[in-house]
């Protein structure tokens, strides 16, 4: 057997994160704190989300004393990667998978997360949101994988 290539790099794990466990993670009194806290501790890899994720987040850490800005901090230190889907064909696509989900339901930001794993390729995600992205679909059929899988 050969050597190993030592420019060969080892592929970064890869994993999309939604609302809740962002807000989980951050609000000691959510009763999942402790769950969440554990799985992103232990977590080595790149985090990426969504603009409209970032939006959510801060909203529900509103009344969260010095909550949005321990967000802003999370991001930064854990190097959260922001996907960029920026144009309005990406809106009009949320919207349309919104209305093809309605009966789960969908929301805007989770319509972001899998136009996003579309774009991106990466299908694990840290949710808490087992029932939608267990129903959700990229475009291409691809199922999600719910991170933590317990």
């Amino acid at each position: 057997m050969g050597a190993a290539d030592p420019g060969a790099q080892l592929a970064v794990k890869r994993c999309l994160i939604d609302t809740g466990p962002c807000v989980a993670y951050l609000d000691r009194r959510d009763p999942r704190h402790a769950q969440v806290a554990a799985e992103l501790d232990a977590f080595k890899g790149q985090l990426i989300t969504t603009p409209a994720v970032v939006t959510e987040v801060m909203h529900f850490l509103s009344t969260v004393p010095e909550g949005p800005a321990a967000f802003a901090e999370f991001l930064a230190l854990a190097g959260v990667q922001l996907g960029a889907l920026d144009s309005v064909d990406d809106v009009a696509g949320a919207a349309r998978l919104m209305a093809d989900y309605a009966d789960t339901p969908m929301d805007f930001a989770d319509a972001t997360l899998v136009r996003l794993a579309d774009a991106s390729g990466v299908t694990d995600i840290l949710t808490l949101d087992r029932r939608g992205f267990s129903a959700y679909r990229t475009a291409k059929g691809k199922r999600f994988r719910v991170v933590p899988a317990g």
